[in-house]
């Protein structure tokens, strides 16, 4: 009885994942639409977060000239 009630419980939750029970768009159309927009504009924001957070959108401080430590002229 337990073992069936964990995967009933394992089940519900996979299945509530995926969208089968609570649809995630509307079913209009054109708000549909709508949604779908905001979606894909929200992943391609992505891309300039995680560079904002890797710091990439900054320019490099590294200088091409070598620097050997060495204090004075």
């Amino acid at each position: 009885m337990r073992r069936w009630l964990c995967w009933l419980i394992l089940a519900g939750s996979v299945l509530g994942q995926t969208g089968c029970f609570i649809q995630r768009h509307n079913s209009n159309p054109n708000i549909r639409v709508q949604e779908l927009l905001v979606d894909s504009e929200n992943l391609r924001q992505i891309q300039f977060e995680w560079q904002r957070f890797w710091l990439l959108d900054h320019p490099s401080t590294l200088t091409w000239d070598r620097v050997t430590g060495v204090v004075g002229p």
